[in-house]
């Protein structure tokens, strides 16, 4: 048996999505492979890694891991995510993919799926993962084999088989992959569809030299609208750096928010299964769930993060889930997150109803919002109660930090997982009561 080591600060940071700041090295890779292979009791596990330099290593410190608990590893080499969701459900498999997702080229981590594409957060099997690499395990008598597997081609076909890929029109499509994985699939995908591709930074490299993979924040997307603009695309989609997660802008060149996307994905798919469930998570505007009751479904509230919305997906048999961070979800996608599958369902909703997206968007986006403010405190708890308290008429629930609502506007505060942060989300029906609200909220913190 391994002698104990202590991985509390890398699991810490992993938390819901599972990218660590921390070093983390081909022997800890290891014995996290075997740990979660002894865990997910697992015959096979599918392993996929982006392009970071240190990706290759940690891959391969994984597998070896794996096999040595027993299990047969499929290497499926530099692939997305949601590439890795999608075979361990399409297959029964367990999954890893090594990745650091948005976060700069010197991060790396570990997200892991159970077969059926299952989550593993936190609260679903994390911390026993941790305490069996942090104790070491024997290694099995038959350790099993690595085999390396392509699967885009399968992949390719089960995205399609989400739309109607027929009935798309010839719509021009920028496309920013960010220099991470989305390059690896997608003009395999646009060749088999109407729409073209007009890609930028579409070659895989770890180091990112163009701009960071994270199309959340504005400067990122720079490139993108200028590159839209040069060609008069009709849609910009901007990946992050493992292409689970997709930011779009208009032809008029304006980024559209998570929430805006939820609303609109969310009513293609009500119009084609009427009364389901919608789920969102509770920092999404107030359209996403007017615009599912307003199409006859059902919208259910949850808190932020994979785990909880594949969870009440699959308690409510929801067809399709958003958050706000550009995650979105597909039953018929194994309830997994995926980038591709967003922009397909997009151009397929662009398709059919004949606007350009600037106009289309205008009905989804009734109110003004804040988009997230980070504000560093020394005790996250204490401060959060010290704002509701602040805020004695408001109607107050504390599902995912604390939400203080009104009529006509809300706010939600929230702990980060991994920093001193306070996250602030503020919605109201134009700008200057946004503002108003974010500066009462933050006197009361700068006060505190």
């Amino acid at each position: 048996m391994t002698p104990t080591m202590d991985l509390s600060s890398i699991f810490k940071a992993y938390d819901i999505r599972g990218e660590s700041p921390d070093p983390l090295d081909a022997d800890v890779a290891r014995r996290i492979g075997a740990a979660f292979a002894t865990f997910a009791d697992a015959d096979r596990i599918v392993v996929g890694r982006d392009c970071r330099p240190s990706s290759p290593g940690l891959s391969a410190g994984f597998a070896a891991g794996a096999a040595e608990s027993g299990a047969s590893v499929w290497d499926a080499g530099e692939i997305t995510s949601d590439m890795v969701y999608y075979i361990a459900g399409a297959e029964s498999v367990a999954g890893a993919m090594i990745t650091a997702s948005h976060n700069p080229p010197q991060y790396n981590g570990i997200k892991l799926t159970l077969a059926g594409a299952r989550p593993v957060g936190v609260d679903t099997g994390l911390e026993e993962v941790r305490r069996m690499a942090e104790e070491g395990l024997t290694p099995a008598e038959r350790p099993g084999t690595i085999e390396v597997r392509d699967f885009r081609g399968s992949y390719v076909d089960h995205l399609l088989g989400l739309i109607e890929p027929g009935t798309l029109k010839p719509l021009k499509v920028a496309v920013d992959g960010g220099n991470g994985m989305a390059g690896v699939v997608i003009e395999s995908i646009f060749a088999k569809i109407a729409p073209s591709i007009h890609g930028i930074y579409l070659d895989p490299d770890g180091t990112f030299p163009n701009h960071p993979a994270d199309p959340l924040r504005p400067e990122n997307l720079e490139d993108l609208a200028a590159h839209m603009s040069q060609i008069d695309a009709d849609v910009g989609v901007a990946f992050d750096g493992d292409a689970d997660r997709a930011v779009f802008v208009d032809d008029k060149l304006q980024t559209l928010s998570g929430s805006t996307t939820t609303a609109m994905l969310g009513a293609w798919f009500l119009r084609r299964e009427p009364g389901a469930a919608v789920v969102h998570n509770l920092i999404t505007s107030r359209a996403v769930p007017e615009t599912i009751l307003r199409l006859g479904g059902r919208p259910v509230k949850t808190r932020v993060g994979h785990s909880y919305i594949k969870g009440v997906m699959a308690e409510t048999d929801a067809v399709f889930g958003g958050e706000h961070s550009g995650h979105y979800y597909f039953r018929d996608n194994f309830r997994a997150d995926s980038g591709m599958a967003a922009m397909l369902v997009l151009l397929q909703a662009l398709s059919e109803d004949g606007r350009r997206l600037s106009e289309m968007r205008t009905e989804y986006e009734p109110y003004a919002q804040s988009g997230e403010i980070n504000m560093t405190v020394l005790d996250q708890a204490a401060m959060m109660q010290q704002v509701a308290d602040a805020f004695p008429g408001a109607d107050t629930d504390w599902i995912d930090g604390v939400t203080l609502s009104w009529p006509d506007r809300w706010f939600n505060l929230r702990p980060s997982n991994t920093e001193p942060l306070l996250r602030l989300n503020v919605e109201a029906p134009d700008s200057a009561q946004v503002a108003k609200l974010v500066a009462d909220v933050t006197k009361v913190i700068e006060e505190g």
